[in-house]
């Protein structure tokens, strides 16, 4: 004998499906791109009808931006608090920032969107400048603040922050996409430890570099 569930536990269903809908958006954005997704597929992941996704999302657009911000500035923030302990030398949060990075953006479903974005944003340039202003800049900011609190100290010359915050990104963005979209292809690509060890090395100490050379 079935029965039917009560009118508090169909609630908690209720209040749980946007979640459930932003999460299996952004496996099937990842998997098919923003274009070729069909919110018939994401409805059929989440194990609900098509008409459901619009009681929560009146478009493709709303969703993907929905999701992504589900899954992004959650790390975002944690990543800002790393940013901000001011218990650590600029150095060390620099270092503990790009590995937790990669750790809870780069190797998760989150890291999949970059090779997304390149894919689609000739077709949808409103959605990059979207995530860019909205997400990456945020990111930027956060790096940027570890650098102005070393160049305050002392510890790093004088450089400004903001660009070395782009040279950290594009770091990150293009290890991304390298492993992402060459894979197996791309046999001298090393792993995520070891590059970015490397990346930290060089930054690190370019920072710390001859004053004189500022």
């Amino acid at each position: 004998m079935i029965f039917p569930l009560c009118p508090r536990a169909r609630q908690r269903r209720k209040d749980a499906r946007p979640g459930e809908l932003m999460t299996a958006a952004l496996q099937v954005f990842a998997e098919r791109g923003f274009a070729a997704t069909r919110l018939e597929e994401v409805a059929k992941r989440a194990g609900v009808s098509k008409g459901t996704v619009y009681l929560y999302f009146d478009s493709k657009e709303a969703l993907f931006k929905a999701a992504v911000e589900a899954a992004v500035v959650p790390a975002l923030e944690a990543g800002e608090s790393i940013a901000a302990d001011r218990s650590k030398l600029p150095s060390e949060a620099l270092r503990t920032f790009i590995f937790w990075w990669w750790e809870k953006v780069g190797a998760t479903d989150i890291g999949a969107l970059p090779k997304l974005l390149v894919a689609e944003i000739g077709n949808f340039p409103e959605l990059g400048v979207w995530f860019h202003d909205n997400l990456i800049m945020r990111g930027k900011r956060a790096v940027a603040g570890i650098i102005e609190r070393g160049v305050a100290s002392g510890e790093f010359r004088r450089v400004e922050p903001m660009g070395v915050a782009r040279v950290v990104f594009a770091q990150m963005f293009s290890y991304i996409l390298w492993r992402r979209a060459f894979g197996p292809a791309m046999p001298d690509l090393p792993e995520p430890e070891v590059y970015f060890a490397q990346v930290v090395d060089l930054l690190i100490n370019g920072l710390k570099g001859n004053p004189k050379c500022a």
